[in-house]
């Protein structure tokens, strides 16, 4: 063997050492987004002398005609609530979080409040956003609210919105203008995808929503909770928190926006409905939320308690989507398996994020739910003995 062909085995050899150090160190997930400019942003909100609003149907209250903050060229429905068909929009493959698709999204659908999809309209069905033009006519604020912490009523529903100081996505602190848009401002172009452990900024935290942990599913049914091999990934607590009037700035207020006590999903509902996701005592007195303890009798419905690993919870070991867990540790992939005595009850467990087609945004009828009818799913996910 001549000294060129010792060279060439040579690099050959580096080459595909080089690929498998790679692929054993590989870079971190990113959803940066991408594509053409021009799908998002506007530079004078002005072509053949008419505003460039986004793209959605004529005459839907979210196409506008802007301008709008950062150059966009729409607000936040303008890209993620189309109203079509698609549940992942075509062009610029923003998830829907508004359509009339067979198939909703993990978040669910704003769509089942307006009627556009489902069994009819009612307010009664989701987060009934400012964004949707239709004001929410049963509530006037959020149930379990922060009151007597300066919180009376700070979100109304004459205000709650997708994003901002008064939405759920991105920075939640005070913007002149338009917050729902400022609040997610360079988000979209520094997004974290996959696992989200860092979370203290929008950009790298779990969906945008600040201080929150867990695992996006990014496969083939990204943006869903599909089945068992193909779900989000969700952090949860042992045990809420009590809150107080004293420890409110250190527990949800940080440097910059409000964020998730506990980094948890949970954590992050109470920033809203505290009087669901405490203990009692606090600010908020002996009877508040869920018990004075995280142990069964509860006198609400526990989140970040840990699912029992005995009786008839024992039987809830293979991970159903009508009933998602959350996991003590921000996990790394998805799994299909549940495990009673360790992983953790949440709010979404039961509800939906958005919207769904059951009264109180609830994953299933709650009304169908009859103990000794031999039924399945729903609660009987997590109380199997109970159908």
């Amino acid at each position: 063997m001549n000294d060129r062909e010792r060279r060439k085995i040579l690099v050959i050899f580096y080459a595909i050492l080089t690929i498998a150090v790679l692929a054993a160190f590989p870079r971190p997930l990113s959803a940066k987004v991408t594509g053409p400019c021009v799908n998002c942003h506007t530079m004078h909100n002005s072509q053949n002398d008419a505003p460039m609003a986004t793209y959605g149907p004529s005459g839907q209250p979210w196409t506008g005609t802007g301008p709008y903050p950062a150059l966009v060229r729409g607000d936040c429905l303008g890209c993620h609530g189309l109203g079509t068909s698609s549940n992942i929009d075509p062009v610029t493959g923003a998830p829907q979080v508004f359509h009339t698709n067979a198939t909703d999204l993990a978040g669910g659908n704003f769509a089942y409040i307006t009627g556009a999809k489902g069994s009819g309209a009612s307010d009664a069905k989701g987060h009934n956003v400012v964004d949707l033009g239709n004001t929410d006519d049963v509530l006037n604020g959020p149930p379990g609210p922060f009151n007597g912490f300066g919180h009376d009523q700070a979100v109304t529903n004459m205000n709650l919105t997708c994003a901002g100081e008064n939405g759920c996505h991105g920075k939640r602190a005070p913007f002149s203008g338009n917050s729902n848009l400022l609040g997610l401002r360079g988000a979209h172009h520094n997004d974290v995808e996959g696992k989200c452990d860092v979370a203290d900024k929008d950009y790298n935290s779990y969906r945008f929503l600040w201080g929150v942990k867990g695992f996006e599913n990014n496969g083939t049914y990204k943006w869903q909770n599909h089945d068992a091999d193909n779900h989000n990934e969700y952090f949860g607590a042992t045990s809420p928190p009590v809150y107080t009037s004293s420890n409110c700035a250190t527990v949800c207020h940080g440097t910059e926006s409000v964020q998730a006590p506990q980094n948890t999903m949970s954590g992050f509902c109470a920033t809203c409905h505290g009087n669901f996701h405490t203990l009692s005592g606090g600010g908020y007195g002996s009877e508040a939320g869920i018990g004075d303890d995280n142990v069964s009798p509860f006198q609400r419905h526990p989140t970040d308690v840990v699912l029992p690993g005995s009786g008839e919870y024992a039987a809830y070991t293979s991970y159903s989507v009508e009933a998602p867990v959350a996991r003590q540790s921000v996990a790394s992939s998805i799994s299909n398996t549940v495990n009673p005595g360790s992983d953790i009850v949440m709010c979404i467990s039961c509800h939906k994020a958005h919207a769904s087609d059951y009264p109180d945004m609830l994953r299933w009828d709650y009304n169908t739910i009859v103990v000794g009818g031999g039924g399945s799913g729903g609660c009987f996910t997590c109380h199997t003995t109970k159908n």
